[in-house]
């Protein structure tokens, strides 16, 4: 599959260390949002960066890959997790953390955990992130019980 122009774009542009930078990534992102195509969601993902010099247009990515269906958004995250952890470990916290916030994601996210470590090679990564959407979803359905 040819790559995308506006992916690209944003590549080459994730570190913003510069104005030109940030206004090239802010247009590259507006252009994809004007016509979201699922298949992009992994590459979308890689594009995070721990080294980049402005979070906040950042977060407009992570805005953006939140705003996919969110089976086709876990299912691209827990794809490319291995990757994303070299290079975006602190965004990849971010993203976990957000949808463990999400009851019904949740447990989208660990099933699809699941799924992956049966049919996929093993992972570490993974194996740790569906140990983690489980334990907090049955941490909050103890509290629950607790409740009532």
């Amino acid at each position: 599959m040819k790559e995308n122009i506006w992916i690209s774009i944003l590549k080459a542009n994730n570190l913003m260390r510069s104005p030109d930078e940030v206004i090239a990534f802010e247009n590259a992102l507006a252009s994809l949002a004007d016509r979201p195509q699922d298949e992009d969601l992994p590459d979308l993902h890689l594009i995070l960066d721990d080294r980049c010099e402005q979070p906040e247009v950042m977060f407009g990515l992570i805005h953006f890959l939140e705003s996919f269906d969110v089976f086709a958004q876990m299912q691209a995250f827990v794809t490319v997790v291995p990757q994303l952890m070299l290079v975006a470990s602190e965004w990849t916290r971010i993203l976990h953390t957000r949808i463990l916030n999400d009851d019904d994601a949740c447990r989208l996210y660990r099933d699809i955990l699941h799924y992956s470590l049966n049919t996929q090679e093993p992972n570490f990564v993974r194996q740790l992130l569906e140990e983690s959407a489980s334990y907090h979803l049955n941490k909050r359905e103890a509290k629950l019980e607790l409740a009532r």
